[in-house]
């Protein structure tokens, strides 16, 4: 069962899903985050393929603190260069645009993606 506060994320992601979209050319940046890590991933809703992914647990790193997310940035805006990806829409699915979310928005910004 949710509680109180998932199902307040919940019902915020589904407004900024419904207005947030991704396609080959401007695919989405997708973040959720745990207890234990952050995790990101560049999605193309049109073909429903995940491009590229990172995570804190794949780093290596030990937890998913705003020093951390500010590292799966960056290696997320390397992936995306790497792939052709030069702009993306931020989806912060639900959360606050602050902290481990802004790190990974800062970091990736850093790394080369336009937003």
């Amino acid at each position: 069962m949710a509680t109180q506060k998932d199902s307040r994320r919940l019902r915020i992601k589904r407004s900024i899903r419904a207005k947030v979209s991704g396609t080959a050319s401007k695919p989405r940046l997708s973040v959720f985050r745990s207890n234990t890590g952050v995790y990101a991933q560049i999605i193309d809703d049109v073909q429903g393929h995940t491009l590229a992914a990172v995570s804190t647990k794949e780093l290596g790193l030990a937890n998913g603190n705003v020093e951390n997310a500010k590292q799966v940035g960056v290696k997320i805006a390397e992936k995306a260069l790497a792939a052709g990806i030069l702009a993306v829409v931020f989806d912060r699915n639900g959360y606050l645009y602050h902290g481990r979310v802004k790190a990974i928005a800062d970091g990736a910004r850093e790394g080369g993606l336009k937003f």
